[in-house]
């Protein structure tokens, strides 16, 4: 397998990423329209959003992505980093892109002297959950939430 590159997006970075997106949507049986996901993009680009995209490269091709949103907690002083969405192409998956993903986050979150990285998954999708046991730790929280809109 060639070397992984993880490197921030940019703006010519979309149509690397639009497919990635649609993928990770449609693996969790979910629908958002192109408004939202050209807003989620445009916050991407925008320094004064909280939100973050990496992109795992392979030669000219995105092949992973990671979703991060900084935000304040009041369980600390610091900022936590919640990575939001995680999202390997099946082809490449098995071969640590997941892992780097992730410790580029742990990076990032660091570099913005964050006090935790946290995130979610669902609970059938076992194989994501045999690495982030490996990496991370189970806080044994059970999430609730009603949707508003």
């Amino acid at each position: 397998m060639a070397q992984i590159q993880i490197k921030p997006a940019t703006a010519t970075d979309r149509e690397q990423w639009l497919p990635l997106w649609q993928a990770y949507l449609r693996f969790y049986k979910t629908e958002l329209s192109d408004e939202i996901s050209q807003s989620t993009w445009a916050r991407f680009l925008d320094p004064a959003e909280p939100t973050t995209l990496a992109l795992a490269w392979q030669d000219d091709k995105a092949v992973g992505m990671v979703q991060c949103v900084y935000h304040r907690t009041n369980w600390s002083i610091k900022d936590a980093c919640y990575l939001q969405d995680l999202f390997v192409s099946p082809d490449v998956r098995g071969k640590g892109v997941g892992r780097q993903l992730i410790e580029h986050v742990y990076a990032a979150a660091r570099a913005k002297d964050c006090c935790k990285v946290h995130w979610l998954t669902q609970e059938t999708n076992a194989t994501a959950i045999q690495l982030y046991e490996r990496i991370g730790e189970r806080p044994g929280f059970i999430q609730f939430r009603k949707t508003l809109s």
